[in-house]
């Protein structure tokens, strides 16, 4: 497990809790619009990125304890980490909220955590209606594995979400219904804007317009009746 860094407060990345976030290298998707390109790419990892030692990263977190709530671990995809288990446990074992971000990929993982009680919160990207994911990730994808995972979720013993990256070229108006078809009765679902912030993994997202909010208004409104909650961020 390389632990890439930690920000040490956050008010946004769980919602409602304040909360430290911890960034994993490592991904098994390849997402051209992946604002983390030193947690994807292994070249540009060796030069950008100073590993925290795990015994530092529980020190560090055990010292901001009384001023956060939680712990979001990020990436990267977390879940291709083994030690993943030991360190949602030390940190649930601080008293502390474990919010897990993944792709989806590792449903296994993602039931073991839950089943153990070491998540309190989850938020699953959806990179796209099924037929897309492949173009979208950037690499071979286990489909059967993502549908697994959101079934998981659905089920409702760790709060969760769904949310999706509006990123031109990638995903539009149409795709965004198919995505509330498939996700139909899911209690989330975030439109999350894309905004160039100077790093992608592909550079040419470096040139892609985003979407205007009256056109993620737009998409919102057209999937409002699948979830129980739609909301748009970013905008």
């Amino acid at each position: 497990m390389i632990i890439a860094g930690l920000q040490k407060t956050s008010l946004i990345d769980y919602p409602g809790k304040i909360c430290a976030t911890v960034f994993l290298a490592a991904c098994n998707f390849k997402c051209g619009y992946c604002h983390n390109p030193e947690l994807v790419d292994v070249e540009i990892m060796k030069k950008e990125v100073v590993p925290i030692r795990p015994q530092e990263l529980i020190k560090q977190i055990d010292e901001r304890k009384k001023y956060i709530d939680a712990v979001t671990i990020t990436g990267g995809e977390p879940l291709l980490n083994q030690d993943i288990y030991k360190l949602c446990d030390e940190i649930k074992k601080m008293g502390l909220l474990v919010k897990i971000d993944t792709n989806g990929s590792f449903p296994t993982v993602l039931k073991k955590l839950i089943d153990f009680d070491i998540v309190d919160y989850v938020a699953m990207d959806i990179k796209g209606p099924a037929e897309k994911y492949e173009k979208i990730a950037g690499t071979n994808i286990n489909m059967e594995n993502i549908k697994e995972s959101i079934e998981l979720l659905k089920k409702g013993k760790v709060p969760y979400e769904f949310r999706t990256t509006v990123v031109k070229g990638c995903v539009d108006a149409e795709d965004i219904k198919k995505i509330g078809e498939w996700l139909k009765g899911a209690k989330a679902y975030y439109l999350q804007q894309f905004n160039y912030d100077g790093k992608t993994l592909d550079p040419k997202f470096a040139d892609v317009t985003p979407y205007t909010p009256e056109e993620l208004k737009e998409m919102k409104e057209s999937v409002k009746d699948y979830f129980g909650k739609v909301e748009i961020r970013g905008i």
